[in-house]
């Protein structure tokens, strides 16, 4: 069934060769860093937000899944709700603080960005 994904196709022309078989490209996951060699900077942003902070970390290297724990891990500890996509933690509320003593507790190099 996955190697029949219409989406997977989407933007193919069309060949009429019968031995034609269409491969798709698989994106390569980034490899995930040791925390100690990752270096994570902590903004707070309030643009596109209706005026609302928040907390935004960047420079994450490693595949989704891992970011996803480290995002779950963050947002428990703030207790609050917040997003990890397109390599960004974004977690709700001013708690760059809170989360630059969390990272640099579990190991992860990181520092304070933006104003």
């Amino acid at each position: 069934m996955a190697e029949n994904d219409w989406k997977s196709r989407l933007g193919m022309v069309y060949s009429t060769d019968p031995d034609f078989n269409y491969a798709t490209e698989e994106r390569q996951q980034a490899e995930l860093l040791p925390p100690a060699r990752q270096q994570l900077r902590v903004w707070l942003d309030r643009r596109q937000r209706a005026g609302k902070v928040v907390t935004i970390v960047r420079g994450f290297v490693g595949p989704d899944d891992a970011l996803q724990e480290l995002a779950r891990l963050l947002k428990t500890k703030c207790g609050v709700g917040g997003a990890a996509k397109e390599g960004e933690i974004i977690i709700q509320g001013d708690h760059r603080d809170r989360v630059v003593e969390l990272l640099t507790r579990s190991g992860y190099g990181c520092k304070k960005a933006g104003s």
